[in-house]
């Protein structure tokens, strides 16, 4: 399995980032991690073929995380002549929320008829889904974003990558990342606890109860960002690239 960070960013771009959008590529399939509002652009700079993502996987509904799909979605109806199915998979609320943001966007698109099927899964907090070539099971965390937020924990290829989505510390995020080959993990800020953000502080003081095999930080916004030099543990960026 390979992981590629598109974009490692928050959502005001801290540090040049792009925001949040991991590409996940197995054996048989390749999918996407959230798909923030810049991440057709972080995957057409990267070299990305668009057509060749079978699935999209929204931890929750903000326009960091899931505002790019109207852009993939449109890019895939009129340039890339998509013809395959594209599953999109989030939380309760997905198919209202994504409607909503085309027809913001770009008035009218969201009942334009696509040359290929694109299948909307709500997710159930607990309940683990078979999705093409995965399975994923959604935790709910704590985060304001008018629908339930999720961590995410993603089984392919043999290997288990877990994530926490946009959350202040909740025990939820024990049973995702619990032993996973690759937990990543939000630290928006260094040390400083505030309402529905990770602190790496927070983290680490749970740390021994997830026991990943292996960490990496993400989301980072510019209170972390200034502390690096400080930190003992892997971090993203964008164009990072991890064999799992």
């Amino acid at each position: 399995m390979k992981l590629t960070f598109l974009g490692s960013g928050d959502a005001f771009g801290s540090g040049g980032r792009f925001n949040t959008c991991m590409l996940v590529e197995t054996a048989t399939t390749r999918f996407l991690i959230d798909c923030g509002a810049s991440s057709l652009i972080a995957m057409k700079r990267t070299g990305i073929t668009p057509n060749s993502i079978e699935t999209i996987l929204v931890s929750h509904l903000h326009g960091d995380h899931f505002g790019g799909l109207p852009f993939f979605i449109l890019d895939a109806q009129f340039f890339s002549k998509r013809s395959v199915p594209l599953t999109v998979a989030g939380p309760p609320g997905m198919r209202e929320r994504l409607t909503a943001a085309m027809e913001v966007f770009f008035p009218g698109s969201s009942r334009t008829r696509q040359k290929f099927e694109v299948r909307i899964v709500e997710l159930e907090p607990g309940r683990t889904c078979d999705l093409p070539g995965l399975t994923v099971t959604p935790y709910l965390v704590n985060h304001a974003c008018g629908a339930p937020p999720f961590a995410l924990r993603i089984e392919a290829d043999g290997r288990t990558v877990s994530y926490s989505g946009d959350t202040e510390w909740t025990d939820a995020l024990i049973d995702a990342g619990r032993g996973a080959d690759l937990f990543i993990c939000e630290a928006y800020f260094f040390d400083r606890q505030v309402k529905f953000h990770l602190d790496l502080a927070s983290l680490e003081r749970h740390l021994h109860e997830i026991q990943p095999k292996r960490l990496v930080l993400t989301h980072m916004g510019a209170d972390m960002l200034v502390h690096l030099d400080a930190v003992a543990h892997e971090t993203a960026e964008d164009g990072k690239i991890l064999e799992v």
